[in-house]
């Protein structure tokens, strides 16, 4: 097998904020230098979104580290969660002091493997599986297989929740799609990133009527406040895409 050359990110700098970069057109993270474990992104407040179906997990896995952004506040934010981050990336583990991610401890670690092989292989189980794993050329082909979708509905504990970037996707946006359909028996919630091309796909394992039931906006009990209030807009938009399945579904059924 040939040696994988993993590229080299670029970190940018300004007075008040650090960005790491795999090309010049396309910001991997951004991190505000005052408030490092903010979330800078909407994708990445969507992706919160996880929390209406379960406030409390007890584990998250997480494909992709970059800078670092998810994996900072879901450390802050869920003190009760343990947490593990899998980045194949030689190169962007080793920036992780620059953009404070924290030092592996009893609930947090970041593991440098290839994610796909990782989910094949493991016999752990997740509450929640967040997949935003990219490389230069967008998404990797062994990050949107069959296959990976399949292992990802495996490392998943009944009821767990799986959250995925479709980022660029095109033309095999649709195909993406449908196989994570696939993987989770059409338990499938779509939500957009309105400023963005950043679409969010959330998958339940094995509860048909979960992603058209979620929960109202609510901050969960011992969540940081002021970080739930800058949750609550991206929080609306994952509640009213399961509203809106809900009537589709509905609409689909009388039909």
């Amino acid at each position: 097998m040939p040696h994988r050359v993993h590229v080299k990110p670029v970190i940018y700098e300004t007075l008040s904020s650090k960005s790491l970069f795999f090309s010049t057109h396309d910001i991997q993270s951004r991190m505000d230098i005052m408030r490092p474990d903010e979330l800078q992104f909407e994708y990445t407040r969507i992706m919160m979104g996880f929390l209406l179906h379960n406030p409390h997990p007890r584990s998250i896995a997480m494909i992709g580290l970059g800078g670092g952004s998810l994996a900072k506040f879901c450390y802050r934010c869920l003190p009760q969660t343990d947490i593990t981050v899998i980045e194949i990336n030689p190169h962007v583990t080793a920036l992780r002091n620059n953009f404070a991610v924290p030092p592996d401890d009893h609930r947090f670690t970041v593991r440098l493997a290839d994610a796909a092989t990782f989910l094949r292989k493991t016999d752990e189980k997740f509450d929640v599986l967040l997949a935003d794993g990219f490389d230069i050329d967008g998404l990797p082909p062994a990050l949107s297989s069959p296959q990976f979708y399949d292992d990802c509905y495996n490392a998943l504990n009944p009821a767990g929740m799986f959250v995925a970037n479709l980022h660029g996707c095109k033309p095999l946006y649709e195909v993406i799609v449908d196989r994570i359909r696939a993987a989770f028996d059409d338990n499938l919630l779509m939500v957009n990133d309105p400023g963005a091309t950043n679409r969010l796909a959330f998958a339940v394992k094995d509860e048909p009527k979960t992603l058209t039931k979620l929960a109202g906006v609510r901050c969960p009990q011992g969540f940081d406040n002021m970080a739930w209030r800058e949750l609550v807009p991206s929080m609306a938009r994952v509640f009213l895409a399961s509203r809106a399945l809900a009537r589709n579904n509905h609409v689909s059924a009388v039909a």
